[in-house]
Formats: structure tokens, sequence, C-alpha cells
């Protein structure tokens, strides 16, 4: 099997943002998304009541042209408001068709 390049797209928001993110992330064109539970401190802070509930940290592999447009509704939907971060990396994935469409 041959590697194929792609990006990783990594975001790391609250909770109450779930539903919204995990609709952009496949509005945007990702075949599927990982989402694990994520604490940690930053600039806002570190979550201040067991309520408002641990991060959600989610992991999607997809092309080029995704990564970009999900990076962009990100940074002009929630960074203002919200306490997020994302990031994108290269990587190389073996059944490249499963995460490009």
């Amino acid at each position: 099997m041959q590697l194929v390049k792609a990006k990783r797209v990594t975001i790391v928001s609250e909770r109450i943002l779930r539903s919204e993110i995990i609709r952009m992330i496949m509005g945007r064109g990702a075949t599927g998304y990982t989402e694990i539970e994520a604490m940690g401190e930053g600039s806002r802070g570190t979550r201040a009541t067991d309520w408002e509930g641990r991060n959600i940290k989610f992991e999607t592999i997809v092309s080029e042209s995704v990564a970009h447009a999900i990076m962009q509704e990100i940074a002009e939907t929630y960074f203002e408001h919200y306490a997020v971060i994302a990031y994108v990396e290269d990587v190389e994935v073996m059944r490249g068709e499963k995460y490009m469409r």
C-alpha cells in the first residue's frame, strides 16, 4: 500500500460547541472524526466548574482544501468568543481514499 499525503486538523473546544463543531467538520467535507475528552489550562484559564465539563478534542484527516475550509470557519466563528484552539499538521496515511472525497 502507498502512503498518501493529507492534513490532520485538531480542534480543542469547550464542550458546549460539540454539536456545532461536528456539523461543521462533516459539512466542510471530512469523512469522519475522532473525539476525545481533554483537560488543560490556557489563556482563558481552566474550566471553572463540573457543570461546564471537560473540553473536547477533535481530530480529522482531510485534504488540504478541506483543512483550509475548516480552519477558516473555526477562526471566523469561534475564536473571538470561545476557548477554542485549532491547528493543522502534515500527515501521511494508508488508504487515503477513506479520508478524502
